[in-house]
């Protein structure tokens, strides 16, 4: 049992180390950490590194893959409209 939790933990490491130099966009980034509110707290947290390499105000936002793995929430299912027929 140790040895796979030690094997996890060096797989995630490795995935975090090689993402470290890679970049998500604004939607897609909150789309992994759970949504827009809590990745605006995590940026002015701190906790992703994010910028904006342009002035203006449509400008791309560049948030760190690996900030933004590092805080991702597990998965959930979204609801259902009741309009769609199963």
């Amino acid at each position: 049992m140790n040895e796979r939790i030690s094997n996890a933990e060096s797989l995630l490491d490795a995935i975090l180390f090689a993402t470290n130099d890679k970049t998500y966009g604004q939607r897609e980034a909150a789309t992994i950490v759970g949504g827009m509110g809590r990745l605006i707290k995590l940026i002015e947290n701190g906790c992703i590194r994010a910028e904006k390499k342009s002035n203006t105000q449509n400008g791309k936002w560049y948030c760190n893959a690996s900030d933004v793995l590092r805080h991702a929430v597990p998965y959930r299912r979204t609801r259902r409209s009741p309009n769609k027929v199963k």
